[in-house]
């Protein structure tokens, strides 16, 4: 069966495997602590679930500090030259976005189709996150059709990723730290706090202002957090779940879709998002590193006053 567990073993073996060529990389001035932070960071794949909770509170303090104090640096990556790249790229022309494609083809076939794919009572996808599930089966799947285009080995093509992992460094554990700092927020009250404070400050029977408060709120609280899935737990339980779907009759999935994709337009707005915004602009060795937040503001503002007008019209349609 391909499940969750599966999945993290493979993006921990991944992991680990960046570790080892940090630790062997003489060119990174500290190569020791890197490696022990893509170390630490493969162990919470790989066992995370096997340790007692403070010890993996204790590897998020010890990957904080690492990142924190600077202890995680770029090594060194032979690029490939200029006119090996352009006789690439005349050979095999526009094949190599077909691995590419293979992600979200495989992702979304994997979430309408994969729980019905079985014999009997065996089935081929777990039934608990199916969604991360094809996300991950559908990224090995675009490695080894990229691997079999090239015809390049999956070890090599892992050795090649080094480089594009160390330039974007620690901002890539971001979504994963930022998600449970939602749900932790969750947990701690902070949605029945925001509920209580629209509570206060608007019309809660006013269905568009609710609307608006909610889209709104999920633009800025992930500009806040820097990710819309921290924002989401914690604005769906102060206000669209109590305020729009339980008082105002709201469709609840067409709620949650566009709320996160207004969460969406407040990622474009800041720098708190580093993986979208801030890492873009240093791998293009651009002068202004808030250049693409610059030019996305306009986009993202418009995208969520749409987003008002759809939530208001979608999540209501069935509501006399």
């Amino acid at each position: 069966m391909i499940s969750l567990p599966l999945i993290y073993l493979l993006a921990g073996l991944f992991v680990a495997r960046i570790a080892w060529l940090s630790a062997l990389d003489a060119s990174n001035p500290r190569r020791a602590m890197t490696a022990a932070f893509w170390g630490l960071l493969a162990l919470s794949f790989l066992i995370g679930d096997r340790l007692p909770a403070v010890w993996m509170g204790g590897v998020v303090v010890a990957l904080a500090l690492l990142a924190g104090f600077g202890g995680v640096r770029a090594g060194r990556v032979e690029p490939a030259s200029a006119d090996r790249l352009a006789a690439a790229a005349a050979r095999f022309g526009h094949r190599l976005f077909a691995p590419a494609l293979v992600i979200p083809l495989v992702t979304v076939a994997v979430v309408l189709f994969g729980a019905d794919i079985g014999w009997g009572e065996w089935r081929l996808f777990g039934s608990e996150m199916l969604t991360q599930v094809g996300l991950g089966l559908a990224c090995l799947l675009a490695l080894l059709a990229a691997c079999a285009l090239t015809r390049t080995s999956p070890l090599r093509a892992v050795e090649h990723s080094r480089g594009l992992v160390d330039a974007i460094g620690w901002a890539a554990l971001l979504p994963l730290l930022l998600a449970t700092l939602g749900s932790v927020f969750a947990a701690a009250g902070v949605g029945e706090a925001v509920a209580e404070l629209v509570r206060a400050w608007i019309p809660v029977d006013n269905r568009f202002v609710v609307v608006l408060a909610y889209a709104l709120g999920m633009a800025g609280f992930t500009m806040v957090m820097g990710n819309a899935f921290a924002a989401f737990p914690v604005m769906t339980a102060g206000i669209g779940l109590p305020l729009l779907v339980q008082m105002h009759g709201a469709d609840a999935a067409s709620l949650a879709a566009i709320g996160m994709l207004s969460g969406y337009c407040g990622t474009l707005m800041t720098p708190m998002a580093a993986n979208f915004n801030l890492v873009p602009a240093a791998l293009l060795e651009l002068r202004d590193p808030y250049a693409v937040i610059r030019v996305q503001i306009p986009t993202a503002l418009l995208l969520l006053a749409a987003n008002v007008v759809l939530m208001y019209f979608i999540v209501f349609r069935n509501v006399a």
